[in-house]
């Protein structure tokens, strides 16, 4: 049997930032850990909390998913690992600074912004982004603590597993989503939200949805509103039908919206329908106010691609929130694909803009791939990325200040209130006890300024 290629060991103390303290960030440390090498990581993280998108991009009422935490836990207790929260990359340091700290440097930042949608009335009012309506219920400190939910019907443009959240999110009860770690203005939030209706829009058929099937599942679970489908939106060519033979999981999604098709309506305050077959052209509205979405009708062609029919329809929504994906930022002193929104690299080395290596610095994540894949598909990313790092490290130059004492020195003489793991762990309790008080599992802390105080004691 053939033997794996490993990378050479290293001689002496490797020292390692990683900038983003999400899954992708924790993992890369996390391989970086289990190397055999002799290495010492530094996490860096914008926010005062870790864990990124698990905390401020996961719907709250995804205790599985939110389960990953654990394993994230244990990486960031490991010796050897440490976080410095609420250090702004970009802001508070840049790369010279952590290149006079550590032989190498991995980015493993993710995307907060959401990608534009280029059609008539987008910028309406009543016309929002994921992102934004993501981090308010996720209780992102950095996003104002009240969201207009006074709309009764509500369109939600795209057919990925964030518009399933956002969908459910809108649909659900205040106290349905009691049971989870939401803090009080977003439950007092969706307590007076008028929302009866959440129609999902899809330009494609259910073959050529993009969420899993778990994740349409879940809609069923709720017990306050209705899944709705049309029957006339179960449509398949020979291009749909090669999808479903060749991906289990795409056989899965289309029988349970085959099943939800037929199935017997029942009364229900509120409904969720999802729609296919409909591209959407404009967001309708009246003196700078959402009142309606149009969309065109689709047809298949054949290969599981759609055109448009030229028949329209006006949708009677005072909402409209499009989830049709997020865009990295662009990172100082990095180079930048602005229209993959990626940062340039070769098995995560990070290329110049003349594809020269840039010496020392590396990417994984979303930042280097783009926001697409499931967080489990970020093990792999950071795999390679370490593996890249861990054959180029007997050749870095060694960084000239390699006290560990050397980058808190830095930073509190930056007068930089950073926080630690040892100050999660105080915020985390700190917000255990706030969900015990009143029968929950976690109430979490929004306010960043409190965030700090708690974790610094």
């Amino acid at each position: 049997m053939e033997r794996a290629c490993r990378p050479p060991r290293v001689n002496r103390s490797l020292r390692v930032a990683v900038v983003g303290a999400g899954p992708a960030g924790i993992y890369a440390a996390d391989f970086l850990a289990k190397s055999g090498a002799e290495v010492d990581v530094d996490i860096f993280e914008r926010m005062p909390a870790p864990f990124g998108l698990i905390r401020y991009g996961v719907a709250p009422d995804h205790p599985r998913i939110k389960g990953i935490v654990d394993a994230l836990h244990r990486v960031l207790g490991k010796p050897g690992v440490r976080l410095f929260g609420n250090v702004h990359y970009g802001m508070d340091l840049k790369l010279d600074d952590l290149r006079q700290h550590y032989d190498a440097v991995i980015f493993a930042t993710g995307a907060i912004h959401d990608r534009p949608l280029d059609i008539p009335g987008i910028g309406l009012d009543g016309s929002y982004g994921a992102a934004d309506f993501v981090s308010w219920y996720d209780g992102n400190p950095h996003v104002s603590r009240t969201w207009p939910l006074h709309a009764n019907s509500v369109a939600v443009l795209g057919v990925g597993n964030v518009a399933l959240d956002i969908a459910r999110v809108l649909a659900k009860s205040a106290d349905e989503m009691l049971s989870t770690e939401i803090p009080d203005n977003v439950y007092q939030g969706l307590l007076d939200s008028a929302v009866t209706d959440v129609h999902v829009f899809g330009r494609r058929g259910p073959a050529q949805a993009k969420f899993t099937p778990l994740e349409l599942r879940e809609l069923d679970h709720s017990t306050t509103f209705e899944v709705v489908v049309d029957p006339a939106d179960i449509e398949f060519d020979d291009g749909s039908m090669a999808a479903i033979r060749g991906s289990k999981q795409v056989d899965m999604v289309v029988k349970t919206l085959q099943e939800w098709a037929i199935r017997d309506r029942k009364p229900h305050r509120r409904r969720l329908h999802l729609h296919f077959f409909h591209s959407p052209v404009e967001v309708l509205g009246n003196d700078g106010v959402v009142t309606g979405l149009r969309t065109e009708r689709t047809e298949l062609t054949g290969d599981g691609n759609v055109r448009g029919t030229g028949r329209y329809h006006d949708w009677d929504v005072q909402a409209v929130y499009r989830a049709v994906g997020y865009l990295p930022s662009h990172l100082a002193d990095l180079p930048f694909d602005h229209d993959a929104g990626t940062v340039p690299h070769e098995s995560g080395r990070v290329l110049s803009i003349d594809d020269n290596q840039l010496e020392g610095v590396y990417v994984t994540g979303w930042v280097k791939r783009g926001p697409i894949g499931l967080i489990g598909h970020t093990k792999g990313c950071a795999a390679e990325t370490v593996n890249s790092l861990l054959t180029d490290a007997p050749n870095l130059p060694g960084a000239p200040h390699r006290d560990p004492d050397a980058i808190e020195d830095f930073l509190s003489a930056r007068g930089i209130d950073y926080t630690t793991w040892d100050g999660w762990l105080r915020l985390d309790e700190h917000e255990r006890t706030l969900g015990r008080e009143r029968g929950r599992e976690r109430i979490k802390v929004v306010e960043h300024e409190d965030m700090v105080r708690i974790s610094r004691g």
